[in-house]
């Protein structure tokens, strides 16, 4: 594996920029949990890469090495966690492996897993991403002397948020097979939770049980009457 980002100058974090110099990779499969990664990442100094499934990060780290790698658990087409052990048992390491995820119950299996923290989702406070990350990397990576945590609350662009919502839309109309089903149950919870949309939340809730048509045809009921709105939010 070669670290293409070792060939770049290292630049010093500031107070201001505290993660500059670095690169993360987002593995990520929402497009509106990818958009606030990006923006704290912009804010914050790092630039970022995403991956939205399993394939693509492996394809990512076959070539580079970042910084930080932020994995969320539930991906198309596996577990973030193998993901997250593989990365953990590689020589060389990455340097830094987040979980993130809004089900508190995959905290545990990621940290043994071998990740080196955990991000509840959302994450759209700028100091509590910052602090989170910081903590975890070397001294000479992080700004000298005390610095003041940013109070600023991310706030994703809506169109991210109709993507996602366009993705669940086209997995549901077929009927999904149980996977599927299972997966856009827990996707869909977890966007319409970032997004502040408790109705939305509530419905993927009543998805679980793989056959729900009625819950299916009420999710998509609650997607279309987004879509159709200018603001999907």
């Amino acid at each position: 594996m070669s670290d293409l980002d070792s060939l770049a100058p290292l630049r010093a974090p500031s107070h201001q920029r505290p993660l500059l110099g670095m690169t993360v990779l987002a593995v990520e499969d929402s497009r509106y949990a990818s958009e606030a990664l990006r923006l704290m990442c912009l804010r914050s100094g790092a630039r970022i890469r995403r991956a939205d499934c399993l394939g693509s990060a492996r394809r990512h780290l076959s070539v580079y090495r970042p910084s930080v790698v932020i994995v969320d658990p539930g991906l198309p087409d596996g577990s973030g966690i193998d993901l997250i052990v593989e990365m953990a048992r590689a020589a060389p390491r990455v340097g830094v492996i987040l979980a993130s995820s809004g089900d508190p119950g995959t905290r545990a299996a990621a940290m043994a897993a071998g990740a080196d923290g955990f991000l509840d989702k959302p994450t759209l406070s700028l100091g509590r991403f910052q602090q989170e990350m910081l903590r975890h990397l070397p001294r000479d990576r992080c700004p000298a002397g005390p610095y003041a945590l940013s109070e600023e609350v991310i706030t994703p662009d809506p169109l991210a948020y109709r993507d996602d919502l366009e993705h669940v839309r086209s997995l549901l109309e077929d009927m999904p097979d149980p996977a599927t089903h299972a997966y856009v149950t827990q996707f869909l919870l977890g966007v319409a939770r970032a997004a502040g949309d408790d109705v939305l939340a509530d419905a993927a809730a009543g998805l679980s049980g793989f056959g729900s048509e009625a819950g299916i045809a009420r999710v998509l009921s609650l997607i279309e009457t987004r879509l159709a709105a200018r603001v999907a939010l």
